[in-house]
Formats: structure tokens, C-alpha cells, sequence
């Protein structure tokens, strides 16, 4: 499911997941990141498999949120993990790069 206003970058590959958008749009597409953090949405070459992202969220470039170790329940930097699923909270921010 992708919610509204939702962008989503190049390359991504997305799996059993629920996006749930975003408030407002970054300016455009050829935008630089907010300061240090990605853009709105979700950057290129991410992979998202079994994952909530709640609304404003940053997902960096290169990022894999796969949650291949089977955790059941965690909490990350910038993200966390409930019965398996892993949840980027409201205004989250995921660094480019991060592996889960």
C-alpha cells in the first residue's frame, strides 16, 4: 500500500509493506537533501520488505530494511521492530545505508 504524496526514488524495491505518505511535498524531485537528512520519502536503491513507514519519514539512499535475522523485537536508530515487522516511526529518519 503507498499513501499519498508518497516519493519513492529509483531503484527501490519494495515488499509487503504499508507507506503512508507524507503532509507535504520536498520541493522536486531534483532536490537536495534537509541538511543532514535524506529527502522526503524513499531514496534510491532502497529495499523494504515487511516494513511500516508512518507518515513524513526519511529512508536514505542504499538503505535495506529487510530484517534478514528474524528479530522479534528491537529498537534502532531510527526505526524499531515489533513481532517482526519493522516500523519507521512518524517524521523518522533512516541514515543512507542502514542494514537491518
Amino acid at each position: 500500500m503507498v499513501g499519498i504524496r508518497t516519493n519513492i526514488q529509483a531503484g527501490a524495491s519494495i515488499r509487503r509493506s504499508v507507506l503512508l505518505g507524507a503532509d507535504f511535498y520536498d520541493a522536486d524531485s531534483g532536490a537536495t537533501a534537509r541538511g543532514a537528512n535524506p529527502r522526503l520519502g524513499i531514496g534510491r536503491d532502497v529495499v523494504l520488505d515487511r516494513v511500516i513507514v508512518d507518515k513524513n519519514a526519511r529512508i536514505g539512499d542504499g538503505a535495506h530494511l529487510v530484517n534478514s535475522g528474524g528479530i522479534q523485537e528491537v529498537d534502532g536508530d531510527g526505526y524499531y521492530i515489533r513481532d517482526g515487522v519493522i516500523i519507521v516511526p512518524k517524521d523518522g529518519v533512516i541514515r543512507p545505508g542502514t542494514r537491518v
